[in-house]
């Protein structure tokens, strides 16, 4: 977990294992809802076993944080149930997606 919301100052930088831990809580987070993990799966095309290979790899972590970032309820309710700043979300997405750390603040 990346830690509560902060409450200002400057966030640190999300590194790959970072970002990899904050995409499997999201994919946590859509599997605990049998109407988001179905929504999800049929957005993706996948099947559950497929979903479960895939996981590990930045490609599909990269994915489940995209996921969130479209549908902005969605991300809302993840970071209230999360207690993740819903900010660190795009750049986390950025890291997996082939973009680096990115410090933000």
């Amino acid at each position: 977990m990346l830690g509560p919301k902060a409450g200002g100052g400057r966030r640190r930088a999300i590194d790959q294992d970072a970002a990899s831990a904050l995409a499997l809580q999201g994919l946590a987070f859509l599997a605990a809802d049998e109407h988001r993990l179905s929504r999800f799966l049929s957005l993706t095309g996948m099947s559950e076993n497929e979903l479960r290979a895939a996981a590990v790899t930045a490609e599909f972590q990269a994915a489940v944080l995209e996921h969130l970032q479209l549908d902005e309820s969605l991300l809302l309710v993840f970071a209230a149930e999360t207690g993740i700043d819903p900010g660190q979300i795009a750049p986390a997405h950025a890291v997996l997606a082939g973009g680096g750390s990115q410090a933000h603040g």
